[in-house]
């Protein structure tokens, strides 16, 4: 988990936040409604990050406002760290004994930079023995905190072999664009 790697608590708490609404720009004290933290300790975990470049601020009337920087190198590495530590990867790989035997579970990569979408995309793939009405539950979840609706399939792990074997249009189309594995070893998805 990430904060098996840092020690400050707070910037745990603090980069949750930002990995939760990656897209959003905060004021220090919704941050610290948001953390339960004190001023102080936010204030300095801000600091911090927009040094480091994590962080970009931005002036507004008499606010700074804070989001993820785009031009941070990591940017991208952030917000799949962030798809899998927070949200519904989170809850996906938290709950997985209670979701059956996944062989493979992934992301789009549209769904986790929040790009806008088709109506046949699909932003959540589950292969394997699923227990359907928990995962709904947790993409229920996902949906209302995000207020949109997730498209995911699910599909045992003979069909999907089946599909990808004849070349299925719809195994082919989410297989060839970005994506983001939280379970199994994409590798040998693709093989």
């Amino acid at each position: 988990m990430f904060a098996d790697l840092i020690t400050s608590k707070s910037r745990v708490t603090l980069l949750s936040v930002f990995f939760l609404f990656p897209f959003e720009m905060f004021h220090v004290r919704e941050l610290v409604r948001r953390t339960g933290d004190e001023i102080n300790a936010v204030r300095r975990e801000l600091s911090f990050l927009e040094k480091k470049g994590v962080l970009a601020k931005e002036p507004r009337a008499n606010r700074i406002y804070y989001t993820l920087s785009k031009s941070y190198s990591f940017y991208y590495d952030l917000l799949n760290i962030g798809a899998k530590t927070v949200g519904l990867g989170a809850e996906i790989l938290k709950n997985r004994a209670k979701l059956g035997k996944i062989k493979y579970a992934m992301f789009s990569g549209g769904f986790v930079r929040r790009v806008k979408k088709g109506p046949d995309s699909v932003d959540l793939l589950v292969v394997g023995t699923v227990v359907l009405p928990e995962l709904a539950l947790l993409v229920k979840g996902e949906e209302k905190r995000l207020e949109t609706e997730i498209n995911y399939t699910v599909m045992s792990e003979e069909e999907f072999n089946f599909r990808k074997k004849r070349s299925d249009p719809f195994i082919i189309s989410i297989l060839t664009r970005s994506r983001l594995m939280l379970v199994g070893d994409e590798e040998q998805m693709l093989v």
